[in-house]
């Protein structure tokens, strides 16, 4: 029924989550094997003397069939039995904004439907008082790249099924309050006038556009009340709001998950969830640390809360990013790792997985 994208964004490494590579262990500080290099495309460590970085960290087995998951991850560790690994993932762009625009449109070209959109246009929404398609971000690890709303753009379909940016803090949506000094009803009016006009327009013309705008415009209406109650979380118990780590106002990940939640059970179709932060490039153990503090935790209890709900099975939840972290050293003072297009990790879960 619904898909919730879990985006790790700047390229989380496979090598320190879920890829274990014990030859790879063997290796470390070893120049590495120009077979595997030459002809291949290197971002930064382009031109440079190429060594082997072995694991950063410890693997340890979990759930029924002995998934491979590190240390960074313990609460991922916990759902191994609910996720799915793809470690054969490949991309064609090795910089991060059109490696986004790949994943989400399959093609580095701007100007194609996202995802989200298609989703949208094909199944249409299940609610009428909140966006099919929201997008929410948050923000915490290392050099956080800056993520286009062209991501959740619609390209050649209509508008409507664009996604919608929920802002991490203050007002969740810009300009739904009325303006100073208008009162709801004189909005309502205001409004219902537009759309006479619009569908007056239409009838001459007959531009889908138009039929957007009239949608829109309901849509912003019925959302003065829908998200201030989709924003407050303090109908959740206080066993929800720590099994998350949710702080209401934060703008924060888990926030960012249980709200997610929220928007599933109201009927969103697809909820993208972006964490910028996972470009490690250098000293990458510390701001591993970071990012995984604070996403594993939220995203176990997001898994977790559906399965609970019985909403998991009718729910397809998506874990990765735009590319994953080459096998060779990068970085001063701690050790990094460069953009790798040639094979990462993504999981699923629900939906049927």
């Amino acid at each position: 029924k619904r898909v919730i994208f879990l985006c790790m964004a700047g390229g989380p490494t496979h090598l320190e989550t879920f890829d274990y590579k014990p030859k790879l262990a063997e290796m470390d500080g070893k120049p590495f094997p120009e077979s595997f290099t030459k002809g291949q495309p290197i971002a930064q460590l382009q031109g440079k003397e190429l060594k082997c970085q072995g694991p950063l960290t410890k693997f340890r087995k979990y759930g029924r069939n002995g998934q491979e998951i590190s240390d960074f991850l313990p609460w991922t560790a916990k759902i191994a039995d609910d996720i799915c690994i793809i470690r054969s993932m490949v991309t064609e762009q090795i910089n991060h904004d059109p490696a986004h625009t790949f994943l989400n449109t399959g093609t580095a070209i701007s100007g194609r439907p996202s995802m989200g959109s298609w989703i949208t246009y094909g199944l249409g929404s299940e609610t009428e008082e909140l966006p099919g398609f929201v997008v929410l971000t948050s923000v915490g690890g290392r050099n956080p790249q800056p993520i286009a709303s062209r991501q959740w753009g619609t390209g050649f379909l209509p508008s409507r099924y664009q996604g919608v940016q929920f802002n991490s803090t203050g007002d969740p949506v810009n300009y739904l309050k009325n303006p100073e000094g208008i009162s709801s009803s004189q909005q309502k009016q205001l409004i219902e006038t537009i759309q006479k006009l619009d569908r007056y327009r239409n009838e001459r013309v007959a531009n889908p556009e138009i039929e957007t705008r009239i949608a829109a415009y309901e849509m912003a209406f019925k959302m003065q009340a829908s998200v201030p109650e989709l924003m407050d979380l303090s109908g959740e118990t206080r066993q929800t709001l720590e099994m998350y780590g949710a702080e209401p106002g934060s703008g924060s990940y888990a926030n960012n998950c249980l709200l997610a939640r929220r928007l599933a059970e109201r009927g969103s179709r697809f909820i993208h969830l972006y964490h910028r932060g996972w470009d490690h490039h250098g000293d990458l153990v510390r701001y591993m640390n970071t990012c995984c503090g604070l996403t594993d935790k939220p995203t176990w209890a997001l898994i977790n809360d559906l399965k609970q709900r019985g909403m998991l099975d009718e729910t397809l939840v998506i874990w990765g990013g735009e590319f994953g972290r080459t096998p060779m050293f990068q970085g001063k003072g701690g050790a990094g790792r460069d953009h790798h297009i040639k094979g990462f990790s993504m999981w699923m879960a629900g939906g049927g997985i």
